[in-house]
This record gives structure tokens, C-alpha cells and sequence, in this order.
């Protein structure tokens, strides 16, 4: 009725503050996610993937299996990045992900689930001029359809305190969590032909692969569509869409925007890597704003040869943002394993 008062409670929706959190603290209430083609599509879009078993399905269905399509690796991270936000939609910055390696490398119509556990707990010591905040590691699940394990990592976020004269609360040791990756790598690769890659693909592959290596992109890359792919991937982090939940006044680009678009350069230094396995360590040293051009660095640290052919190369990115305002700064140090033929 026109003019009539509203009526009931109304309850803001808005995510967790730092002294919310409970070691222990389970969240699973994220919607769950079919990867489809369309999904894939704007992916590809975003950061330009050229990783080639997720863009070409018939090279794929060569090395998987008929009727197998390759997901793209960093969008199953992404979604399952995405659904672990419920927990920290008030996130002023991503420290760091550890220990994150594919179980299974899913295909495109499987469906995405994730739970995430709040597994440690610190304040930061303060400092003149910044809001009380802390540091929140999460454990992050993600299983298919058929509750088979795809991942399983740890992600450090800090959030803002609700009221700086909080009591101290917990001082947990975050540097417990993932120091080291699980013996065996390949687990995603199972029932792989990568003999089938290397007889469709030309150019170099596994064998001609000798480190230390090198490779400086000489062309950077601008980010662009940032809330896209936060909405894209469930992402709830108020940040990424929205300028007055961020430091600056400015949305922050997602963390995974930056990875995926270094790994976009990764794969044209490097265009046959075959898959990408995991990830030693990724570190976000700052901050990403929508209209920076990203440079990359990529660097081959070792190789190591699998019995069945083909091998693991152990990577690095390092990537610049040149800023619009002219100034320069390392924004990412990204450590992952990739598969070659």
C-alpha cells in the first residue's frame, strides 16, 4: 500500500568480521556450480587461457578419453576460490594459497562443490593510520558431483576488525599450514595419452626442456572485465565489485584474475605445456586495479622426467603491473608445476 511503513526485522547481509571467526568454523552454504561451455568461454575471455586441451575439445578427447573436455585448471580454482568467499566477503587482501594441487581434473558439466574451515587465527600488531585487522587461514574442500575430491587447500585472507578494542583473541602460527606439496603430482593426469599430445602437437615438448630457463613476455597484457569474473565464480568479496569496500576507494581486482592472466603469458612462452598440476606457492605482493597491464616473467626452475613419458616442470611467474599513473609494482610471485609430452 502506497506510504504504508515497512514491517518486521531487517537483517544485514554483509559476511563475517575478523573476531566473528572460530578456529573450527565451517562454511558450505556456497551454490554449488556446473562448469559449461559457456562458463569456459567467458574465462577465456577474461584472462585469454591458451592452454591448449582446454581450448580445443578434439585434442582433448584424444588425451582424456572420447567425450572427456578439459575444464581449465585455474577456472576450477577460481570457482572453488569463489565458493570458499562466504567466509571472508569483507576481505581486504589474499596473502597467500598453499598446497594446492589437483586431484582429478574435471571436465566440462561436472558440478563444483566446496566447503571451507577456518583453521587459524591472528591479529595483526597495529598500525598509526590503518583499521584493526587480522588473518584468517581457510582450509578449502572441492568435490564433484560424485563427491570425489578435486581440491584441497589452504587460503590466508585478512579481514577487518568490527571493533579495534576487541580483546587480542588467538596468535596461531600460519606458517604451519602447506609448507609442502604431496609427493605425488600427477594425480590429475591419470588415464592420460600423453603420447597422444605430443604425436598431434608440433614444436617443443618435455624433452626439450632444460633448466635454469628463462622467458621475459615483451608485450604486457591489460586486465579488464574484473567483476565479471568475480561474479563469474561466485565471488562474494565486496572488494572486487563495489569501491567503498576497498582501502583506496578503488574495487580490487581478484587475486585469480592476476594468476589466470599470468598464466595466459605462461602458455605463450611455454605453448605446449599440457596441464597445469598445482601450485608450490602463490603470493600476492599488491594490489591489482581493473586498466593496469600486467608484465610476466617466467622462469623454469627444474624438470622432472615421469616413467611413462613426458615430465613435470616447476615454474615460476613473476608479474609487474604497470600502473596508469605511471608507476610500477611486482603484484604476484606465483610457484606451480606444469605437465609437459
Amino acid at each position: 500500500m502506497s506510504g504504508a511503513e515497512p514491517t518486521g526485522t531487517t537483517i544485514v547481509v554483509g559476511g563475517p568480521y575478523f573476531e566473528d571467526l572460530t578456529v573450527g568454523d565451517r562454511y558450505d552454504a556456497a551454490p554449488a556450480l556446473t562448469l559449461t561451455e559457456g562458463h569456459a568461454a567467458l574465462h577465456q575471455a577474461i584472462v585469454g587461457d591458451r592452454l591448449r586441451l582446454a581450448l580445443d575439445a578434439d585434442l582433448s578427447e584424444r588425451v582424456l578419453g572420447a567425450g572427456r573436455r578439459l575444464a581449465h585448471p585455474l577456472l576450477v580454482c577460481d570457482v572453488a576460490i569463489g565458493q570458499s568467499t562466504l567466509a571472508t566477503q569483507r576481505v581486504i587482501a589474499n596473502l597467500f594459497y598453499r598446497r594446492l594441487v589437483l586431484l582429478r581434473a574435471p571436465q566440462i558439466g561436472d558440478t563444483l562443490r566446496t566447503s571451507t574451515e577456518i583453521v587459524a587465527l591472528r591479529r595483526n600488531r597495529p598500525r598509526e593510520g590503518r583499521a584493526a585487522t587480522g588473518l584468517a587461514v581457510l582450509r578449502v574442500r572441492t568435490v564433484d558431483q560424485h563427491a570425489r575430491e578435486i581440491l584441497d587447500f589452504w587460503r590466508c585472507a585478512m579481514l577487518p576488525l568490527r571493533d579495534e578494542a576487541s580483546p587480542p583473541g588467538r596468535d596461531d602460527d600460519l606458517d604451519a599450514f602447506g609448507a609442502d606439496l604431496p609427493a605425488d603430482l600427477t594425480a590429475s593426469l591419470q588415464g592420460w595419452d600423453l603420447g597422444a599430445f605430443r604425436a598431434a602437437v608440433p614444436g617443443a615438448h618435455f624433452a626439450d626442456l632444460s633448466a635454469p630457463a628463462r622467458w621475459e613476455l615483451e608485450g604486457g597484457d591489460t586486465v579488464t572485465s574484473a567483476p565479471e569474473l568475480a561474479r563469474l565464480s561466485l565471488n562474494v568479496a565486496k572488494t572486487h565489485t563495489d569501491p567503498a569496500a576497498s582501502r583506496d576507494g578503488r574495487r580490487l581486482v581478484y587475486g585469480g584474475h592476476t594468476i589466470g592472466m599470468a598464466a595466459a603469458a605462461l602458455t605463450r612462452a611455454l605453448p605446449n605445456l599440457v596441464s597445469i598440476l598445482g601450485w608450490h606457492e602463490c603470493r600476492h605482493l599488491a594490489p591489482v586495479m581493473e586498466g593496469d597491464v600486467l608484465h610476466t616473467v617466467v622462469s623454469l626452475e627444474r624438470v622432472e622426467p615421469l616413467a611413462a613419458g613426458g615430465g613435470l616442470a616447476h615454474l615460476r611467474c613473476e608479474v609487474q603491473a604497470h600502473r596508469e599513473d605511471g608507476t610500477r609494482d611486482a603484484v604476484l610471485d606465483w610457484r606451480l608445476v606444469g605437465a609437459f609430452a
